[in-house]
């Protein structure tokens, strides 16, 4: 029998009413995950529970390599079943991360696995989840159906050809799929080699020769144009910390063109080539309407040995200490004094920061829109139950929570949705704790219907995703 009963993390009766009364059923909008477009484009079906649930899923492989699983039966050659039964005797081994929540919840919600996953249940997990994955409404699009879910904004490359978006749309699918332009390597520092390969590809999606700085400004409008004619209306970017050139900051066309010629440059002059080419680009995003996301923090890449061995991606990422508060300020301001700062949400993968975040957001609200600058929700590392908190805290505390457009997955797995009534529970037990101390009224209706906009309502107005939505 598993732990997770009807009243899993709620802890009175009035989190049990918020939740079951006003939150569990509502739809899904997944604004921000890196789902495979062409897995979700053409209802791709996994063989076996391991292709579902640990290809991609670097949370897992993390715990694993932490307990001495060796690498081949991670990323390896081992066969799926040999892989599925180190994972499952993993599981017991995970408590307290958020990971031993999830894989209870998702065998649950998916496969009706009413158990704890141990060493002795893998065999049995792993026959009853890969026939279900056999059978009726169990490939990618059905899985998504199944929790509800009305719309996935995966992650793009401005140079990716965004055929499997064409398909999608052609095919008139459900859930609606929704690129979101990430262009960050357009302007993330790397050898000239690499900057340069790829600048070819965006010159073949974009049908412009790259040769300048100029060049490279159109190429990229080019592939926005694209990515909206799609329904994208969301930008992302991943950042250590936004750009502050110096005051000696050099000209981004002299920079450009010393890279594209082959040359090597500075940090101070990369720094100048990333200022000027992202203010360029969030003045598009103002003037197409995009919601534009700045997700700030990541230290990457941190065993270089691994890095070489398996690739980025991979697992060998974590918190980064940078500096955030003078750059980001300094950065929306240049922004917002021409009235220019699209609606912006921000997220920081150190929670030291979450005070900051949720006060800069503050600092850009003009009336124009509702919670027009978010501060995001708990991220990666603090997408559990303890950061989860502290982000709500925080912005309940500097901000207005009524206004949050809520959680999104961030995943590479299709089977990763219940993260997001992982964080509906939450939510409701929040608000149940602040009415049980006599700190909220007892007016369900009200604060049932805040909770609604929080995990719902809102994404559906700031991202303005009616629009997309089947009747």
């Amino acid at each position: 029998m598993s732990f997770i009963t009807d009243h899993f993390l709620l802890e009175n009766a009035f989190a049990e009413r918020l939740y079951h009364e006003y939150a569990a059923d509502l739809p899904i909008l997944d604004y921000h995950n890196h789902l495979d477009p062409e897995q979700v484009a053409t209802d791709h079906r996994f063989e076996n529970l391991s292709q579902a649930w640990l290809e991609g899923d670097h949370y897992k492989w993390r715990a694993m390599r932490t307990l001495g699983v060796p690498e081949a039966f991670i990323t390896g050659n081992a066969p799926d079943r040999e892989k599925f039964r180190k994972w499952a005797a993993c599981v017991p081994q995970t408590i307290r991360n958020p990971l031993f929540h999830w894989t209870h919840l998702e065998l649950l919600r998916y496969f009706d696995w009413d158990g704890m996953l141990n060493a002795d249940h893998a065999d049995e997990v792993y026959a009853l989840a890969s026939d279900k994955l056999a059978g009726a409404g169990f490939g990618a699009q059905g899985l998504l159906q199944q929790m509800k879910v009305e719309v996935v904004c995966t992650t793009d490359d401005p140079a990716d050809s965004l055929q499997w978006h064409e398909k999608a749309r052609a095919d008139g699918i459900a859930p609606r799929m929704l690129p979101a332009f990430r262009p960050d390597l357009a302007y993330t520092p790397a050898p000239p080699e690499t900057y340069n390969a790829y600048l070819d590809r965006l010159e073949a999606a974009s049908g412009v020769q790259i040769k300048t700085y100029s060049d490279l400004l159109q190429a990229l409008e080019m592939r926005m144009d694209a990515f909206q004619a799609l329904g994208c209306r969301l930008s992302d970017h991943g950042l250590e910390h936004l750009p502050m050139p110096g005051p000696d900051a050099t000209n981004p066309e002299a920079v450009f063109l010393k890279l594209r010629q082959g040359g090597r440059v500075s940090p101070e002059a990369w720094e100048s080539l990333q200022y000027g080419l992202l203010l360029e680009l969030c003045r598009s995003y103002h003037r197409r309407g995009w919601v534009q996301q700045f997700h700030l923090g990541a230290l990457r890449n941190a065993s270089s040995r691994l890095l070489d061995q398996l690739g980025p991606n991979t697992g060998f990422d974590s918190i980064g200490d940078f500096s955030q508060a003078r750059r980001l300020a300094a950065f929306l301001d240049t922004l917002d004094q021409s009235d220019q700062l699209t609606k912006t949400v921000l997220y920081t993968l150190n929670p030291a920061w979450n005070e900051v975040f949720a006060t800069m957001a503050g600092n850009f609200n003009d009336g124009s829109s509702r919670g027009k600058v978010q501060f995001g929700s708990g991220w990666w590392f603090n997408d559990q139950l303890d950061g989860m908190r502290q982000q709500m805290e925080a912005l309940s505390q500097m901000g207005l929570i009524s206004t949050f457009v809520g959680m999104l997955t961030d995943s590479r797995s299709l089977l990763s949705f219940p993260r997001h009534e992982y964080f509906r529970r939450l939510v409701c037990q929040l608000f149940g704790e602040d009415i049980q101390r006599g700190l909220l009224p007892t007016d369900l209706d009200h604060i049932g219907g805040i909770v609604q906009d929080i995990c719902y309502g809102n994404a559906l107005s700031y991202f303005e995703f009616k629009d997309h939505i089947s009747p």
